[in-house]
């Protein structure tokens, strides 16, 4: 099992009160699956997000990541984990406005100490997957704001992580070009990846072979996508 969730709890102190933005958990997410996380503002979505990608630590029940229990890591550790197992794409891009496309994906890589001439081809690499070959030397400003995401998923790519963790990958953008955007995350799900997407929009989570849906910081219900949109051919075996 790739991840293995059991009774996760996340209380935070606001002032007097004490908020229970998660409130037992249970969740298991196998290699290769394509998961749709979703929920109103509020549901706990956002907390287990944060918690999947180690940008945050359980305050009771278990996190379990390739057998690797996050809640008792150390800061250090925890940054490791998000560095090589966990690929991020987020709504605004992040993208540094004076490099071009190459220099953005390859920057994982140079904080992973990884040789110059290494670290550029599997960033090019990266950048052909997303169908961005010949905008490797463009920057930001010269890029459609599709452009931008798909080399912001590139960069989540570069580092062969277990996990792409996708939080409202389509916010800003258009529906035809968030279409786009999900085409690509469907291609990269059937090179292996696994793929994690957390949105509180229902077309966006149709897209996914799976949907778990959150509400008042409990899974709500855990359903298999039977008709998934715009799927096509065969999906591939979970392993």
């Amino acid at each position: 099992m790739l991840i293995s969730i059991r009774g996760l709890h996340r209380v935070y102190q606001v002032g007097d009160q004490e908020v229970r933005a998660l409130d037992g958990v249970d969740l298991d997410i196998r290699k290769n699956e394509y998961v749709a996380i979703m929920g109103p503002s509020g549901s706990g979505k956002s907390t287990l997000m944060n918690i999947l990608g180690c940008l945050d630590t359980p305050s009771l029940g278990s996190y379990r990541l390739k057998d690797a229990e996050i809640g008792k890591m150390s800061d250090d550790e925890l940054a490791r984990i998000r560095n090589m197992e966990i690929g991020f794409v987020f709504q605004t891009f992040n993208l540094l406005p004076r490099a071009d496309a190459l220099h953005n994906v390859e920057l994982p890589l140079v904080y992973a100490g990884m040789k110059h001439e290494q670290r550029r081809q599997r960033a090019k690499e990266s950048l052909e997957l997303v169908g961005l070959a010949d905008r490797m030397k463009h920057r930001p400003n010269e890029l459609s704001g599709g452009q931008r995401q798909r080399v912001a998923i590139a960069r989540a790519l570069v580092n062969k992580p277990s996990i792409i963790l996708a939080d409202e990958p389509t916010g800003n953008l258009d529906s035809r070009t968030g279409e786009e955007i999900m085409m690509a995350f469907e291609n990269i799900w059937k090179q292996g990846n696994t793929v994690i997407l957390v949105t509180h929009e229902a077309d966006i989570a149709e897209h996914a072979r799976r949907i778990v849906r959150m509400k008042d910081g409990r899974v709500e219900s855990d359903t298999i996508n039977p008709h998934p949109r715009s799927a096509s051919g065969p999906a591939p075996a979970h392993a």
